[in-house]
């Protein structure tokens, strides 16, 4: 018998997500992110649920690839442009659109040989300080595009640093329109938090929206909204189930360096997971958890295959016992939800990264 840890993407709210999303987009375009192997869930494994989207943006090449042997034949967009040269190549070849966020890739541009014009979106860097052009050298950087005949298309990109917060997206929207003000081709903009935030304002005003961890089930503005405020699924499951079940005396203590103490006698489950799974080690006494569908908490270290859960709130539970780390639990206990976000916050993480960090070693399946 395997180890009794699985990982669920479910293919049906990766489909819900993208309708609600479309919804808020308006007559925006939807692309679909899928980048770091889509959140984590994998691209194979999620690319059913995301195909209803308009388009599909990534980082790297390879990912590009993936998404074409799949069958995807509409637009693909390099978030982050090409690398080096030789890989305005297999842009040509995948009939990939990329971004160019710099004076080299316009040169290397202007030196590739190709038969196939390319479609590319010019980057502004409008207050995020990490890719793009300035506002000031925009409109430079666009004439120089234009004047090549290895483009055919130019369209236009910026990204919000504080669409989650109080400072919004006023001002670099602001940046944005002013710089590309009277100059042809499409708009894209809004990331997840611009989106349902500032849906009127960063969404239905572009071409384009690029909602990322929205579509993979969490909030992009928790705590001061969660993904059902948003009417967000989730879309990956990290279940296991209780090894053994240990019984505490006051003062006895559970897990490496002793963290946790008991005040009183304290029935503890043993749960076959780790950090060694991608749960997160710093995930303090506490953490929410599910076992056997109900609401409890993690208690002690968090060790490499193993971590230890507060079996009080839960009396008739024991070896075998279902236990949800995110996500939904099964059907049979009420499939309650654990949003990712909630465990995340518990370890000063967002549930990005959990996503991400889920490790090789766990199982995992796919579901409607």
């Amino acid at each position: 018998m395997p180890r009794p840890i699985q990982a669920t993407i479910h293919t049906g709210a990766l489909r819900h997500n993208i309708a609600r999303l479309r919804a808020a987009a308006g007559d925006a375009r939807v692309w679909a992110i899928v980048k770091a192997n889509a959140y984590g869930h994998g691209i194979e494994r999620a690319f059913e649920g995301l195909r209803g989207a308009d388009g599909f943006a990534l980082l790297d090449l390879a990912e590009a690839e993936r998404v074409r042997q799949l069958g995807w034949r509409g637009p693909v967009l390099l978030l982050e442009g090409v690398f080096e040269p030789r890989d305005l190549e297999l842009c040509s070849r995948l009939n990939l659109w990329h971004a160019v966020h710099s004076d080299a890739q316009i040169d290397w541009l202007a030196m590739h040989k190709t038969h196939q014009p390319h479609h590319v979106f010019l980057k502004l860097n409008s207050g995020m300080n990490r890719l793009g052009f300035t506002p000031a050298r925009y409109r430079a950087a666009y004439a120089r595009l234009a004047a090549l005949p290895q483009v055919e298309e130019i369209g236009h990109m910026t990204h919000f640093a504080d669409a989650d917060g109080p400072r919004g997206v006023e001002a670099q929207l602001a940046a944005f329109s002013a710089a590309t003000e009277g100059l042809p081709g499409e708009r894209s903009v809004a990331n997840s938090a611009a989106l349902l935030r500032h849906g009127p304002e960063a969404g239905v005003r572009a071409d384009w929206v690029r909602p990322g961890i929205a579509a993979y089930g969490s909030s992009p503005d928790f705590p001061e909204h969660d993904a059902a405020h948003w009417g967000l699924q989730p879309t990956m499951t990290l279940a296991s189930r209780l090894l053994a079940v240990q019984e505490l005396a006051p003062g006895q203590s559970t897990g490496y360096g002793s963290r946790f103490t008991a005040e009183a006698p304290t029935r503890i489950g043993i749960v076959a997971c780790g950090y060694a799974d991608g749960y997160p080690r710093v995930a303090p006494t506490g953490t929410p958890v599910l076992v056997d569908g109900q609401r409890t908490r993690t208690v002690g270290r968090v060790s490499m295959d193993m971590l230890a859960v507060d079996l009080g709130p839960v009396p008739q539970a024991g070896p075998g016992s279902a236990v949800t780390l995110w996500g939904r639990a099964a059907p049979e206990h009420g499939g309650a939800i654990l949003p990712i976000d909630e465990v995340a916050q518990s370890a000063g993480t967002l549930g990005y990264e959990l996503m991400c960090a889920l490790a090789p070693r766990v199982p995992v399946v796919v579901q409607d």
